[in-house]
């Protein structure tokens, strides 16, 4: 699923979400989505690496050998001459082990080098590493740790990872205990999974607000809106 299927009217139900859920607290939500958190350039390096070294057991499978000319038929050559054979045989065994790697590296580049494929080869663990990474920059970059009572909450989506962060500042890590977001994390990834973007961020800050208003309930007259509500949607890293 693309950035691309949120229309405007998801963009003001979403936008409409956080204006509502702040007039509850003195918490500020700012979401985010990010069409992919990194372009995981490294991997189709890896992979072409990593099957351009089974040249020589692909050679092995496939029953190719190089040998070497009988030593009997060379009566009356020199041990120097002898020696020059061999040495050319090892060289052309060589030359084509090393052919058949770059062939096998720049062949594997290339297939991994497509997006789909890219994606689908990188360890799940690496693509959650730059989703966090991706959404702690956002929540520095926005200032999101600079919010008045120190408040901030960001809910992050990656796209093309199908994965999603949420970052509460420090006061609110005081007044929380763990697991206290599993469930508004549960309900927007419910809906990345679903492809319905919009209502799982709807729920996810619905379920957000109501953990806030409990702890930081909004203060008639003294309530400012430090942060923008409208989603903000990133391009590809």
């Amino acid at each position: 699923m693309s950035v691309s299927a949120l229309n405007s009217a998801d963009l003001a139900a979403i936008e409409a979400a956080v204006r509502a859920a702040e007039a509850r607290t003195t918490g500020e939500i700012y979401c985010v989505v990010a069409e992919e958190s990194a372009d995981y350039h490294a991997t189709p390096l890896a992979w072409g690496a990593g099957v351009a070294l089974l040249a020589p057991a692909i050679l092995l499978l496939a029953g190719v050998e190089v040998t070497a000319p009988d030593i009997g038929m060379f009566g009356g050559w020199t041990a120097a001459q002898v020696e020059d054979v061999g040495e050319a045989t090892a060289r052309a065994a060589l030359v084509g082990t090393l052919m058949l790697q770059v062939v096998l590296f720049v062949v594997t580049l290339f297939l991994v080098a497509i997006p789909p494929v890219r994606r689908a080869l990188t360890p799940r663990g690496m693509k959650r590493d730059r989703v966090r990474q991706r959404a702690e920059e956002q929540f520095l970059s926005k200032n999101l740790h600079a919010t008045r009572e120190r408040t901030g909450v960001l809910i992050y989506v990656s796209m093309a990872e199908r994965m999603a962060e949420l970052i509460a500042d420090e006061t609110i890590h005081q007044h929380v205990a763990e697991g206290t977001w599993d469930k508004p994390m549960a309900a927007l990834v419910e809906g990345l999974r679903g492809g319905d973007v919009a209502t799982g961020f709807g729920r996810a800050i619905g379920l957000c607000a109501d953990i806030l208003a409990e702890r930081f309930p909004a203060r008639p007259g003294d309530n400012p809106n430090e942060l923008p509500d409208a989603l903000v949607v990133l391009p590809r890293a």
